[in-house]
């Protein structure tokens, strides 16, 4: 019964701190990466859909993305998408390549964005703590119920704190990878 709930408890930190890393993914860092456009919904044939299904994504450098529609009547279509999407990001067409330089960021954008990151981070560390909560909750069901012993009781919320301390260590060298990340210049 121990085992289920610590195996639970571990499967839904693994799956904040996986969620965690997915969101700041999406955070706009000085280099280039494909995650910054790959939610983008491009208008095709009366439905939006994703922009990697309507053309291919590439980083050409450090600071430039590379997006070549499939279809050449896309490409006004997929730089619309762009220039109207809340990125800030300012596309450039020759021929059917669409170019995408990204601007340094300023040094009070990236303060801004560490602290959305440092958010993130304690969001992320509060779901935690709420699993542990709620693992804890449900071990202490089980003494009450006589199912398990107080030493049981015990080591298993032992064994749950650990899982939460392995779990917020975690996430706190997520965020300072990339809070790193956003203050190199």
């Amino acid at each position: 019964m121990l085992d289920t709930i610590k195996k639970d408890a571990q499967t839904r930190m693994t799956k904040s701190v996986e969620s965690l890393r997915h969101d700041l993914t999406h955070l706009r860092t000085g280099r280039a990466s494909v995650a910054l456009v790959d939610q983008l919904l491009v208008p095709y044939y009366g439905s939006d859909v994703p922009l990697p299904q309507v053309a291919s994504i590439a980083v050409a450098d450090a600071r430039s993305l590379t997006i070549t529609p499939f279809e050449k009547t896309m490409v006004a279509v997929v730089e619309k998408a762009i220039l109207g999407s809340n990125l800030g990001l300012t596309p450039t067409t020759v021929g059917q390549v669409i170019r995408i330089n990204l601007p340094a960021l300023t040094e009070q954008r990236r303060k801004e964005l560490s602290k959305q990151v440092s958010g993130e981070g304690e969001n992320a560390k509060v779901a935690i703590r709420n699993i542990r909560r709620d693992a804890i909750h449900h071990i202490k069901e089980l003494l009450k119920d006589k199912k398990i012993s107080e030493d049981e009781e015990r080591r298993g919320e032992d064994e749950v704190q650990k899982l939460t301390d392995k779990y917020v260590k975690e996430v706190d060298g997520v965020v300072k990878h990339k809070e790193d990340e956003l203050m190199a210049i």
